[in-house]
C-alpha cells in the first residue's frame, strides 16, 4: 500500500492511503497534546468537510465520514465503515468492520462495537451511570455492542450495558440492561420480545465488497 504523509505541521499530522480524499476544512490528525502519533486512514478512505479526526486514530479500508464528523484520540476502525454527519466518537473507541453509523450519534469512550452493526439517527450511548456525582468511585464503561446487531434512531443505551449478537434495539428505545443475542428491545425502560422469525438473519453491508448494492 502506498501512503503519503499529510498535514505534517506543528498542529495536524496523518499518514494516508495514496486513493484517500481529504475535502477542504476537513482535518487529519489534529495534534491533541505534543507526544501523541499520527491518524492513520486505509485506501479508499472519503473524509468529507469539516470532519476532525485527531491523532492516534487507526482506520481502515474504505471508510466514509458525513460532514462535522468527530473521531477523538485512541479510536480503532475496521473496514467499510460509514461515520454520518455530526456523529461523534469520543476516543478510545473500538469499532469493527461494515458497521454504518448513521447522522448524529454519540459514542462515548470505552465502547466497542463489533462488525456488521448499524445505528440509527440520533441514538445515545453512555458511559457515566452518576454524572457529577460519586466522582471519587468514578469508572467509565461505554456499552459492548456485539455483531450484527441493529439500534433504531433515538435510542439509548446505559453506561455498560451488552447487546447480544443480532439482536434489534427498536427506535426511542432506553436499554437499561444486557439484550438477550437475536431478541428486540422495545420501550422506555425497554423490555425484551423475541426477535420476529423475518428478522433473524445477519446484516447485509451497505457498502464494500460484501454490499449488494
Amino acid at each position: 500500500m502506498v501512503v503519503r504523509m499529510e498535514h505534517a505541521t506543528e498542529h495536524t499530522l496523518a499518514i494516508l492511503a495514496e486513493d484517500v480524499i481529504v475535502q477542504p476544512h476537513a482535518v487529519v490528525g489534529l495534534r491533541y497534546r505534543e507526544e501523541c502519533g499520527p491518524a492513520r486512514v486505509g485506501p479508499g478512505g472519503i473524509i468529507r468537510a469539516y470532519t476532525i479526526i485527531y491523532g492516534d486514530v487507526v482506520i481502515g479500508t474504505g471508510f466514509k465520514s458525513g460532514h462535522h464528523a468527530l473521531i477523538r484520540e485512541h479510536t480503532r476502525i475496521g473496514d467499510y465503515v460509514l461515520v454520518g454527519t455530526a456523529s461523534i466518537l469520543d476516543g478510545h473507541v473500538i469499532i469493527g468492520d461494515y458497521v454504518s453509523i448513521q447522522s448524529q450519534v454519540y459514542i462515548p469512550t470505552y465502547t466497542t462495537i463489533g462488525s456488521y452493526v448499524f445505528i440509527g439517527p440520533n441514538a445515545t450511548l453512555t458511559n457515566d451511570k452518576y454524572p457529577l456525582r460519586q466522582r471519587s468511585a468514578l469508572q467509565l464503561q461505554g456499552p459492548i455492542i456485539e455483531d450484527h446487531v441493529t439500534i433504531g434512531a433515538n435510542a439509548t443505551l446505559l453506561p455498560g450495558v451488552r447487546v447480544g449478537q443480532g439482536a434489534m434495539v427498536a427506535a426511542g428505545a432506553i436499554v437499561t440492561r444486557d439484550v438477550p443475542s437475536w431478541t428486540l428491545a422495545v420501550g422506555a425502560p425497554a423490555r425484551f420480545q423475541p426477535l420476529p422469525e423475518a428478522l433473524r438473519e445477519p446484516n447485509i453491508p451497505i457498502f464494500g465488497p460484501q454490499s449488494q448494492g
